[in-house]
């Protein structure tokens, strides 16, 4: 499959069927928020479940597969209450090629110019039926990883930061447009193995979105990724502003983010919060310029502990289809 970038270049879609080391990952992730500000919702197809306590114990007993430890991860966000759903799932229920991915009884599908993707969960811990289309448009292709850790062993790509959306649930009964960032990461190695914590955060505008990655590794040290894209898809690193807090979460997790020396950033919402993980939405500044972002603060040191993991279960059920 190939799309045509703006600028006249073909290039090809996401690629589901690349091969994925034992005990390694891939994952696929897109966020967006509602031209009107009313709603907001992120998707993670992974495979490989980084976060699941099946995993990381399949991982202590020994090499583990990560087909056998996938899920769909999906979250709205807004007026009409808040849903959540994250089933894992074994390898028979996985099947993928080049542009096409589904894990259980949801997919991905990439047509040459959108990403389709078709929900069919339960929520969790509360359960109720999660069904609907999210059709995603990239307004570009990019294809350069970069890594996000000493060794190299994770590479982070953020391949459109611009997109468009469009969002139909009969599940609830919810549908809008807005904008959409859409990037992917890939690892050969657990990623508590090399990491201590991370934040992250994106801003996307019509004409530019600002993105920094901001790692602390396990074994001292980190990196920091600071990045300018335009519209058209041209890539440029920008020295990083100051490092500046925010508001620990309820479960003690410390966020930080980039924002101009003489700002200081605010947060808007907690969309969600647990014992390692939060996602907000927050205002900061960058360049002398408000931006509104995505950001998310992870504890992987946490994430390792025995009593966490024993936690997530509620949160993250593992099923298989009855057939």
């Amino acid at each position: 499959m190939e799309y045509r970038h703006p600028s006249g270049v073909s290039q090809t879609g996401p690629n589901f069927a690349a091969s994925i080391p034992t005990n390694g990952y891939s994952w696929w992730y897109l966020d967006a928020l509602s031209d009107c500000g009313r709603h907001g919702l992120t998707i993670i197809a992974m495979l490989g479940c980084v976060f699941s306590p099946w995993y990381a114990a399949a991982r202590r007993r020994g090499p583990a597969d990560p087909l056998e430890h996938s899920a769909l991860n999906v979250a709205l966000y807004g007026a009409g209450g808040r849903r959540w759903a994250l089933t894992e799932r074994g390898r028979r229920d996985v099947h993928r090629d080049y542009d096409h991915l589904s894990i259980g009884p949801s997919s991905l599908a990439w047509d040459g110019t959108k990403l389709h993707i078709d929900i069919n969960e339960i929520t969790s811990p509360l359960p109720s039926r999660l069904r609907g289309r999210v059709t995603l448009q990239p307004s570009m292709l990019l294809h350069q990883g970069y890594p996000i850790d000493r060794l190299a062993r994770h590479l982070w790509t953020p391949i459109s930061p611009h997109c468009t959306v469009e969002v139909a649930f009969e599940r609830p009964t919810l549908s809008w447009r807005g904008v959409a960032y859409f990037d992917s990461n890939e690892g050969r190695a657990p990623l508590e193995a090399d990491f201590a914590s991370w934040n992250w955060s994106r801003a996307t505008a019509a004409d530019q979105s600002r993105i920094f990655y901001d790692t602390a590794w396990r074994s001292g040290g980190g990196r920091s990724i600071s990045l300018s894209i335009d519209a058209r898809g041209r890539v440029e690193h920008v020295p990083p502003p100051p490092q500046k807090r925010l508001p620990s979460t309820l479960w003690g997790i410390p966020r930080e983010t980039r924002c101009d020396a003489e700002a200081i950033p605010r947060l808007i919402s907690t969309f969600e919060s647990g014992p390692f993980y939060a996602r907000s939405l927050i205002e900061t500044s960058a360049e002398g310029r408000s931006r509104t972002a995505f950001h998310e603060s992870v504890s992987l040191q946490r994430f390792s502990a025995r009593w966490v993991q024993a936690l997530l279960p509620v949160r993250l059920p593992r099923r298989r289809i009855r057939r």
